[in-house]
């Protein structure tokens, strides 16, 4: 288990001298207006990490990539056990050590379903810290044709919290948002495999944005 002192760096590793480049792939549209991208030739398995505080709609953007990139799809707060999803509900935070076993089974699960095949998966995590993110990043350590993206959704403090409290049935109540912008490390310019979408339009906005971007980073990979 890697240790919190210890952090891989950032960045994803240096390509082999025989990478196959990207093609730049092309995109249409599916029956519900959603577009589509067509799957690139590439060496290359990718995991597309969605993450932000909650509110930022994580859950819904990644369903979108998923569909249009047409990859599996891991809602990452299906993973939490039973503890953690009872002081979320409580609106207890969770400390490093409620969170370190549920990153490494993200990052496991998301190798595990590249391994029985899909060409990519994304995922869900709030992904908080720049240590937790780097839980996630030492995947391609373990396998090494693998490529790590992290989508980082943000907005002010105050979108967040209304968007929470028109939620219905979701253990993350709003004082959530405020208790996670607390410890939030916003990734730094360094963190060069991090794609940034502002959430405050509406989700149709949002969708679009963050599809596009994906899209740029699968040209320039």
């Amino acid at each position: 288990m890697l240790s919190y002192e210890t952090r891989p760096a950032i960045g994803q590793p240096a390509p082999p001298a025989d990478h196959l480049p990207i093609s730049p792939p092309t995109s249409n549209t599916m029956a519900n207006g959603t577009s589509q991208i067509s799957k690139p030739e590439t060496k290359y398995h990718h995991i597309w990490l969605i993450t932000g505080p909650a509110g930022c709609g994580k859950s819904t953007v990644a369903q979108s990539l998923a569909n249009a990139m047409d990859l599996p799809f891991i809602e990452g707060d299906e993973f939490h056990p039973p503890a953690n999803v009872e002081k979320m509900s409580q609106g207890i935070p969770l400390t490093d050590s409620d969170r370190w076993d549920w990153l490494t089974q993200l990052r496991e699960e998301a190798l595990r379903r590249l391994s029985a095949g899909s060409e990519g998966v994304v995922l869900t995590c709030s992904a908080l810290k720049r240590k937790y993110r780097d839980v996630i990043r030492v995947a391609p350590y373990y396998s090494h044709d693998v490529l790590v993206h992290f989508v980082y959704l943000h907005a002010r403090e105050e979108v967040l919290i209304e968007r929470v409290q028109s939620r219905k049935g979701h253990f993350m109540g709003a004082s959530m948002v405020h208790s996670q912008y607390s410890i939030l490390e916003a990734p730094g310019a360094d963190e060069t495999d991090v794609i940034r979408v502002d959430v405050s339009g509406s989700m149709e906005e949002v969708e679009r944005e963050a599809l596009a971007k994906v899209h740029e980073a699968l040209q320039e990979s």
